[in-house]
């Protein structure tokens, strides 16, 4: 009987074209996917892969052998999934993409209590200001803001993703605070450039009364990374425009001030994405509802909504 690490390293070789990138999706090292399909082979006496330095491609039998066998394992690992789920034993790696400050700030603290509850699963998680691709890099699920929603990944909303102004006291000491949003091109400002457009990141705030204005202090200071904003704010070098969740912390211990508390600029929710198969593994399941539960206990979607002033 062959074994479904094999199995599963066979398929994911054959649909990603190499072994490196089945290792990504399975959390395996290239070596560790090579030897597996080696035995596969091995076990089955058939060879299932033309392997070249450059690429990997199937022989007529590998071809074959795909088409037999992909749709009954994906079955299998579906029938797993629930099995693990209705013992309450999720298991294996999970793999998450989160932003480097929400993620170390918002969820990275999660991560002693649901290891208690779920000891079986194991973590593999990347912190990056990039939007993945889910299934092409093999991640379980992905927390974040602005993802472009590819076929078959569905999204849980969290949060919203409210953008507002801050300052440190000190920087505001003897300023005339502005009364609107225009009010902010008379201030120093530390300002973002987009990582995929190399642009400064502009924003457009609203208050509850429904207006809008543009918000665009000086580009005195200018970074590509929130948390680098923040400890700038923080060091006083001006205001910034930046996520609630990223400054939260600042702002209920008074080491950063808001500046015009009826406005906001929405960048959109802060979501969970993942996989919409019929199953999803056990572990993405409880680590989705454990995220989810905690959100709503702390009432963070409350407390990060720039829109309550």
């Amino acid at each position: 009987m062959e074994t479904l690490a094999n199995l599963e390293s066979f398929v994911r070789s054959a649909e990603q074209g190499g072994f490196s990138g089945a290792a990504r999706r399975l959390g395996l090292t290239p070596a560790a996917v090579s030897r597996n399909v080696a035995m596969l082979e091995r076990n089955l006496g058939l060879r299932l892969f033309h392997r070249s330095t450059r690429k990997l491609t199937l022989t007529e039998d590998g071809e074959r052998f795909l088409t037999a066998i992909r749709d009954n394992l994906e079955a299998l690992q579906n029938a797993i999934a629930e099995a693990a789920g209705e013992r309450g034993e999720p298991v294996g790696v999970l793999k998450v993409s989160l932003s480097p400050t929400f993620g170390t700030d918002h969820i990275l603290p999660l991560l002693p209590g649901f290891l208690r509850k779920y000891p079986g699963v194991r973590i593999d998680w990347h912190f990056d200001n990039r939007q993945v691709d889910l299934v092409a890099e093999g991640f379980d699920a992905a927390i974040g803001g602005g993802f472009e929603l590819s076929s078959g990944i569905v999204s849980r909303v969290l949060a919203p993703a409210h953008i507002i102004a801050v300052a440190s006291p000190a920087f505001l000491a003897g300023r005339t605070l502005p009364l609107d949003p225009a009010g902010l091109a008379e201030l120093d400002g530390i300002v973002m450039r987009a990582a995929r457009t190399g642009r400064i990141r502009q924003w457009m705030m609203r208050n509850a009364a429904g207006e809008e204005m543009a918000a665009a202090p000086r580009e005195t200071v200018v970074v590509n990374d929130p948390a680098v904003m923040c400890r700038a704010a923080l060091l006083g070098l001006g205001v910034t425009l930046i996520a609630v969740p990223d400054v939260l912390p600042h702002l209920e211990s008074g080491a950063l001030i808001r500046l015009l508390p009826k406005w906001y600029a929405d960048a959109g929710p802060i979501s969970v994405y993942y996989g919409s198969r019929t199953l999803l593994p056990a572990k993405t399941r409880v680590f989705i509802d454990f995220v989810a539960d905690h959100f709503k206990r702390e009432r963070l979607a409350e407390r990060f909504a720039g829109s309550l002033g």
